[in-house]
């Protein structure tokens, strides 16, 4: 609830939160007072009451632009971007039929003492031109300087990459996506990892009939255009229902 746009990426390895730069002082203040510290070995924010890495974390939480009085609470946060997503007519739209993975390049193939012409960095070169040659419905890949490349792909798309070794992570633990087309919004405006995420994360103790609904883990993926979660398929069913419950509940298709 500080006022500040942020783009949400999760990656195989790490989330990353891509701020303007004129926020960049103010996002520095926010980190420190919710207990992160930059640790200079890891080149990034670290959580110091958090030390395992949470997919659905809350510090994905957006605000909306500070045209208002900002918001006290993360419920009233959550009420103020569903009720601009009604107005501005944005339905979550549910991808049944893509059925994603989370995979990232092997660490022991980044740099060092291996040659960037190894086979396995061969083959994950060959693996993303396949991908990019034969365009799939989805596909994200995420390059830092650090890491490996980190994919988020349809589960079809993995023969592209050949053997079973190229790719770390579990072939299958299929994500659903969730789409939110965004072009109605103005470039500026935020609060949609919110309204999402903390309906998602949060659960509900009122479902249908009295049932309790258990919080659901998610990915979250920002783009020009759109804003994507994406959920365990196990967990997919009680996602929307989630998305639906409640006074500003979206209509998801």
């Amino acid at each position: 609830m500080a006022g500040i746009s942020i783009f949400f990426i999760t990656t195989y390895f790490s989330d990353y939160i891509l701020v303007p730069l004129k926020s960049r002082s103010a996002v520095i203040r926010t980190l420190e007072a919710r207990g992160f510290v930059f640790e200079k070995s890891a080149e990034a924010y670290v959580n110091v009451a958090a030390h395992h890495r949470n997919a659905s974390s809350t510090s994905s939480f957006e605000v909306l632009p500070p045209t208002t009085p900002p918001p006290t609470t993360v419920s009233e946060l959550q009420a103020r971007t569903f009720a601009l997503l009604r107005r501005r007519a944005i339905v979550p739209h549910v991808h049944r039929d893509i059925r994603l993975v989370q995979c990232a390049g092997r660490r022991d193939s980044l740099g060092g003492e291996h040659s960037p012409s190894s086979a396995p960095d061969l083959q994950l070169q060959i693996g993303l031109t396949r991908c990019i040659v034969h365009p799939p419905r989805f596909f994200s890949v995420t390059l830092t300087e650090a890491e490996p490349p980190s994919l988020l792909l349809e589960r079809r798309s993995l023969r592209l990459f050949g053997g079973p070794d190229v790719l770390l992570g579990s072939k299958h633990d299929v994500l659903i996506p969730i789409t939110l087309n965004l072009e109605p919004l103005p470039f500026e405006a935020t609060g949609i990892v919110c309204g999402v995420a903390g309906k998602l994360v949060g659960g509900r103790a009122d479902g249908g009939a009295g049932r309790v609904l258990r919080p659901v883990e998610m990915s979250y993926l920002s783009t020009a255009r759109a804003g994507t979660v994406m959920v365990d398929e196990e967990d997919l069913e009680r996602a929307v229902e989630l998305l639906n419950a409640g006074e500003f509940g979206l209509d998801v298709e």
